[in-house]
C-alpha cells in the first residue's frame, strides 16, 4: 500500500498535511515490512531502532532525515525508494550527555551504503564533529550498494575522510552487529573503539570465497572475521560479547568513562571508596621474588576506586593490560605488565597495543597510571624479523608525545630498555614511585654477572660458587631498592600499603598541568 492509499483524499488544509505527516512519519518508522523485521529477528539481531533505544536515554532520540529516499535509476532502484534509504540517523544523550548515532537498517537494501545514505552519515559526522560530542556507529551492512557504482564507492571516501578529521576531536566507537566487508571495515578501523557481537557479527577486506579463489583456504565467515578472531587474534576488535544487549550496555559504559570532546575532561563521579584506603594485601599479592608471577588484575583492582576497571583488549596481547578506572571518582588510564602472561614481557603485540591506549588518553585528556613489572623486551628471531624495533618505538614515542599527567609505579622489575619504554623519569613522567621490592637495572643480576664477570667466572676453581658470589655483588652494588631512588630516577620509595593514597593526591596536584609541544603540523610517528 502507497502513502496515497492511506490518505483518504488530497489535503486541503493544516490538519490535512499533518495527518499526511504522521502516515509518513509511521511509514518510515515500521520500516518494509513485518517480514524484514522478523528475518532480522530470526538472525538473532536487533533492528536498528531497537538498537538505538538500547543505547540512548529513553525519549532522547531526535532523527535527522528521516524521509530522505535515494534519486538513483536503473537495475529496479527506481521502483523501490524506501524512507531512510537504509540509515538511521540523530542524535539523543547517554546518560544525560549529548551522543551523536548512526545505524544501518539491515532490513533495506542489506544496509548497503548508497549515495543518499551516505550523504545522511557524512552530515551527521559533521555535526557531531561540530557540537563536540562522541559519535557512536551501528554498524550492519552490506557494504557498497553495487547499483550505484562508483558513487556508493565516494560515499566511503567521505566517511573515511571525517573519521581522520574527528580522531582525537571526539571519541567515535564502531558497534559492528552484522557483516562489514571489504573498503566498509577501514572506517570502524580508523575509530578509537571496536564492539563485536559473536557469531552474528564479522569484519574481513576479502571474504571466504574470495580467499578460496585466491589461496585455496576453506575458512567460515567468523573463522575469517569473526568476534573472537579479531578481538583475540587480530587485535582490530576492542571488545567482544555473546549477544547485543550486553554489547550495547557496554558501549554505555564506556560513554561514561569519556569526555565528550578533547576541550573537555572525563566526567567525574562522587566515590565512596575512601582516598586514603590502605592495602595492605598488596604487601602479600606481589611476591619478592621477580621469577614467580601473578595476576596484575588484582594489583589493579586493589588501587582503584571499588575495584572497578573496564578492561581495553581485554583478550589481545594479555601480556599487558591497558584499562580505564577511577581514582577518587576521577577517570584514569592504566598500563601495566602482566607477569602472568610471558612473565609481563613487551613484544610487538602490547607495544602497538600500549602505544594506542596511551595515544587515546593524551588525547581526550585522560591521566595515565603505568605500573611497571618487566623483565624486557621479548627475544627472538620473529621478534626481530617482526620488527620489534619499530613498534616498540610506538609506544615510546606515545608516551614522549603525550601530555597528560603521567605517573609511573615500578612494583617489582624494570630492565632495560623497556624500562625507559613504560614510561620513566627520563622521557617525561611527571612522577615515578617504586615498591622496595623494586630491581631497575640494565639486565637481570644472572646475566649481567655471565657478562661482567666471564673472565673471573671461567677461571674460577668453582665457576658456580663464583657465578652466585658475582650475582649476589652485583645486586648489592647496584640493583638494591634505592639505588635509582639515590640518583634522582625514582622520586619516592612508598609502601605498596599506601598506593591508592599516593596516587590520588599525586593526580590532585598535576590536575592543573599545562604542557606545550613545539609548533608543528603534526610529527611523524614510527609505523
Amino acid at each position: 500500500m502507497t502513502v496515497v492509499d492511506q490518505i483518504p483524499s488530497e489535503p486541503t488544509d493544516a490538519r490535512g498535511r499533518v495527518a499526511e505527516l504522521h502516515v509518513l512519519r509511521e511509514q518510515a518508522l515500521s520500516g518494509p515490512s513485518e517480514r524484514a523485521t522478523q528475518a532480522q529477528h530470526a538472525k538473532g539481531k536487533l533492528t536498528a531502532r531497537e538498537r538505538i533505544e538500547l543505547l540512548l536515554d529513553p525519549g532522547s532520540f531526535n532523527e535527522v532525515e528521516q524521509l530522505r529516499r535515494h534519486r538513483a535509476q536503473g537495475f529496479g532502484l527506481e521502483a523501490k525508494k524506501p524512507y531512510t534509504d537504509g540509515v538511521i540517523t540523530g542524535w539523543g544523550t547517554v546518560d544525560g550527555r549529548t551522543v551523536f548515532v548512526y545505524a544501518h537498517d539491515f532490513r533495506i537494501f542489506g544496509g548497503a551504503l548508497g549515495e543518499a545514505h551516505a550523504t545522511k552519515i557524512h552530515k551527521i559526522m559533521d555535526m557531531a564533529i561540530a557540537a563536540g560530542a562522541p559519535l557512536v556507529s551501528l554498524n550492519d551492512g552490506a557494504g557498497a550498494r553495487i547499483q550505484e557504482g562508483v558513487s556508493a564507492l565516494a560515499g566511503y571516501g567521505g566517511i573515511f575522510q571525517r573519521n581522520t578529521r574527528a580522531s582525537g576531536v571526539i571519541p567515535q566507537i564502531s558497534v559492528m552487529l552484522g557483516p562489514c566487508a571489504g573498503g566498509a571495515a577501514y572506517s570502524p578501523a580508523l575509530t578509537d573503539f571496536v564492539f563485536m557481537v559473536r557469531e552474528t557479527s564479522q569484519m574481513f577486506i576479502t571474504g571466504p570465497d574470495v580467499v578460496k579463489a585466491v589461496t585455496g583456504e576453506e575458512i567460515t565467515q567468523n573463522g575469517l572475521g569473526g568476534a573472537d578472531v579479531h578481538a583475540g587474534t587480530s587485535g582490530v576488535a576492542h571488545f567482544a560479547y555473546d549477544d547485543e544487549e550486553t554489547c550495547i550496555a557496554e558501549v554505555r559504559y564506556l560513554l561514561s568513562m569519556l569526555p565528550q570532546n578533547n576541550r573537555e575532561n572525563p566526567p567525574a563521579v562522587p566515590s565512596e571508596d575512601p582516598a586514603d584506603r590502605r592495602s595492605d594485601v598488596l604487601l602479600d599479592l606481589v611476591p619478592a621474588d621477580g621469577n614467580r608471577p601473578y595476576d596484575m588484575h588484582q594489583v589493579i583492582e586493589e588501587l582503584v576506586d571499588d575495584g572497578d576497571y573496564l578492561e581495553i583488549h581485554e583478550r589481545w596481547a594479555r601480556n599487558i593490560i591497558c584499562a580505564l578506572a577511577r581514582l577518587d571518582g576521577k577517570v584514569v588510564g592504566i598500563v601495566a605488565n602482566q607477569p602472568q602472561t610471558l612473565a609481563g614481557v613487551l613484544d610487538i603485540e602490547a607495544s602497538e597495543k600500549a602505544a594506542r591506549f596511551v595515544q587515546m588518553c593524551d588525547a581526550f585528556n585522560i591521566p595515565i597510571i603505568t605500573l611497571l613489572d618487566v623483565p624486557g623486551f621479548l627475544p627472538g628471531v620473529d621478534q626481530e624479523h617482526g620488527g620489534i624495533i619499530r613498534h616498540g618505538a610506538k609506544l615510546l614515542y606515545a608516551y614522549c608525545n603525550a601530555t597528560v599527567p603521567r605517573i609511573s609505579l615500578i612494583l617489582r622489575k624494570a630492565y632495560g630498555g623497556a624500562y625507559i619504554v613504560m614510561d620513566s623519569q627520563s622521557i617525561g613522567a611527571d612522577l615515578t614511585y617504586a615498591w622496595p621490592t623494586n630491581e631497575i637495572a640494565v639486565m637481570g643480576a644472572e646475566g649481567a654477572a655471565n657478562v661482567i664477570f666471564r673472565k673471573q667466572i671461567a677461571e674460577a676453581e668453582d665457576p658456580e660458587a663464583m657465578r652466585t658470589r658475582m650475582v649476589k655483588e652485583y645486586k648489592a652494588e647496584l640493583m638494591h631498592p634505592y639505588y635509582a631512588a639515590e640518583r634522582g630516577l625514582v622520586d619516592d620509595v612508598i609502601d605498596p600499603a599506601d598506593t591508592r593514597q599516593t596516587l590520588i593526591r599525586s593526580l590532585a596536584m598535576l590536575r592543573t598541568k599545562h604542557a606545550d609541544l613545539p609548533s608543528r603540523k603534526h610529527g611523524n610517528p614510527p609505523q
